[in-house]
């Protein structure tokens, strides 16, 4: 089953920033109707009016994902709208940096209840709605930390692990009918979820490595609502790492353990605690982009360690050993 883009109904959760935004303004060219979701109202009315401008109808649903009456609520409001729902895409998302031994509980808990409790949640009132007719595309979108481990966010990574298990899951249930559940694996990408994170690290954090637009995620989503496919990595650097995972595992871990820490954090300037946006929403940063790609491309350039030299570096290691 394959949803035609031109008058299907979408509907997207964390529309208001990042990739979500992004993907709402994709589909809005495709001609697509939307019902677009997130915790703050004066947010989803901009992308509203952005999708609008683009020629598409678009309904603004103020809903909290760690909420599943809120979430089911979303879903009756988009059939109430527009009578279906042709493809769901669970984007909302949050994350938090530190030691997790450092980061109160409540913090890993909302962490949690955000990313892959409202994965569950929106999955639940998608597919309820795509059994009535037997069709219907559901992506929810993990990360390359879906497939391989980092420091210093040991909760995000957990999530995202769930979000993929569960997807996969979900795909062997459903394996008799016209409804399709897609996994989106993106590599780092340039939104503002960076800014907004929780930081118990002390320090002020960048982003690590070459980083890709929102965009081009956008753009895998809606080829998967038109065509849909298991499992998708967006940018090299996913395939890569778990390439030199599965070759070298513990390689990988010594790589990135040390990588990580030393990269990422701002030695120069500290920061305190806080809680980002898991419990509120940051106002400033409700864009697509985070600002970090010039940055990023300077990272890149002062160290060799790019994702593709560590792969390269790892598998030549790797087979050198294995040869001994």
């Amino acid at each position: 089953m394959r949803v035609k883009l031109k008058d299907a109904v979408v509907v997207i959760t964390g529309a208001s920033s990042g990739i979500g935004r992004a993907t709402a303004r994709e589909f809005a060219r495709k001609g697509s109707s939307l019902v677009l979701a997130a915790r703050r109202d004066d947010a989803l009315r901009a992308v509203q009016a952005e999708c609008e401008l683009l020629g598409a109808r678009a309904l603004a649903v103020p809903t909290d994902v760690t909420d599943d009456a809120s979430v089911e609520q979303l879903a009756r409001r988009a059939m109430e709208e527009f009578g279906r729902i042709d493809a769901w895409v669970n984007d909302a998302g949050v994350t938090m940096y530190g030691r997790f031994d450092e980061i109160p509980v409540e913090l890993n808990r909302r962490l949690v209840e955000t990313n892959l409790l409202g994965t569950f949640y929106g999955s639940h009132a998608a597919i309820r709605r795509f059994r009535e007719r037997n069709s219907g595309v559901l992506i929810n979108v993990s990360s390359g930390f879906g497939r391989v481990a980092a420091p210093l966010q040991a909760a995000y990574v957990a999530t995202k692990h769930g979000q993929r298990g569960f997807s996969e899951a979900l795909r062997q249930e459903l394996h008799d009918t016209n409804i399709h559940v897609c996994t989106v694996l993106p590599t780092a990408i340039d939104t503002p979820v960076y800014r907004a994170a929780a930081n118990y690290t002390g320090h002020q954090l960048r982003p690590l490595g070459h980083l890709l637009e929102p965009e081009k995620v956008a753009k895998t989503i809606v080829r998967l609502a038109a065509k849909p496919r298991h499992e998708v990595a967006v940018g090299g650097a996913v395939r890569g790492v778990t390439a030199l995972h599965a070759l070298a595992p513990k390689l990988y871990e010594r790589i990135s353990s040390r990588r990580a820490v030393e990269q990422q954090m701002v030695r120069d300037e500290p920061l305190d605690p806080h809680s980002g946006n898991l419990f509120e929403p940051v106002p400033e940063w409700t864009g697509i982009s985070g600002g970090y790609k010039p940055a990023a491309r300077a990272t890149v350039r002062r160290s060799a360690s790019t994702p593709l030299t560590i792969v390269a570096t790892g598998i030549a290691l790797y087979l050198l050993r294995s040869r001994r």
